[in-house]
């Protein structure tokens, strides 16, 4: 264990959290146990060794003031750089689109950059996204939501006129923007609307579960959502708030009129 917090292996210097001695011990525990079962050792000693705790961390998350924020940062700009806002003008619309769809939706990265325009209907305010393990799955955004599509999809049309690129959200080059480009853009504005958090599109996921669950206080509904195939996972992230809403509900039920 003290070897796994701090080591040096082909002259570089290596140090793991607890996940990462987690998962380490997990490794050699498996290996020893299979040797063990297969009588090429005659004992487990590695049974012995106590897995580390792990502490769970608070959500980072946006609160709804910040949200505020990055979102009129993102469509009238005045905190960023001249050449930052000189680039907005040309890319608000979809930048203001993307933050909403995240916001909105809790989407992953991986996911908002794989949609296609053929995969949202406006019609029933909803779009398609493939989930990990490639489920295919439909969501539903709001009309604040909409209006921010619609507004970058007429932008869309005349950047790429005459082009046969099939995504919903592209860069300046007319290719289906990556995640990293996604990963900069959220940066660029959070650090305006937040400056002390460290913010990325996972935590604007992190932000749309923790408005919803507030507001449902279901968790089997936020795992739903947010494409969680094991409830447990959203609650070890989401069990923090349930204090909050057991207070909450606490005068619902009256005794006497």
């Amino acid at each position: 264990m003290s070897y796994l917090s701090y080591y040096e292996y082909n002259g570089k210097v290596y140090h793991n959290g607890e996940k990462g001695k987690a998962r380490k011990i997990a490794s050699v525990k498996s290996f020893f146990k299979y040797n063990f079962k297969q009588d090429n050792l005659k004992t487990d000693v590695a049974s012995k060794v106590d897995t580390p705790k792990i502490h769970s961390k608070d959500i980072i998350r946006l609160e709804v003031d910040e949200v505020c924020k990055l979102l009129n940062e993102a469509d009238s700009p005045v905190h960023l750089t001249k050449m930052q806002q000189a680039f907005n003008k040309h890319t608000k619309s979809r930048d203001v689109a993307m933050l909403s769809l995240f916001l909105g939706t809790g989407i992953r990265v991986s996911e908002c950059v794989g949609i296609n325009v053929n995969d949202v209907d406006f019609d029933n305010n909803s779009f398609k996204v493939t989930r990990k393990g490639g489920n295919q799955v439909i969501l539903y955004f709001s009309d604040e939501v909409k209006n921010a599509l619609l507004d970058w999809m007429k932008n869309r049309e005349k950047l790429l006129e005459n082009s046969k690129e099939t995504a919903l959200f592209v860069s300046l080059q007319k290719k289906r923007i990556t995640t990293r480009a996604v990963e900069n853009i959220v940066k660029k504005y959070s650090l305006i609307a937040s400056p002390l958090k460290k913010i990325s599109p996972h935590k604007l996921r992190s932000t749309y579960g923790t408005n919803l669950y507030r507001e449902t206080g279901d968790i089997y509904v936020v795992a739903e959502v947010l494409g969680h195939k094991d409830v447990n996972t959203t609650k070890k992230h989401y069990a923090a708030m349930s204090e909050d809403i057991r207070r909450s509900v606490a005068n619902k039920v009256k005794l006497r009129d």
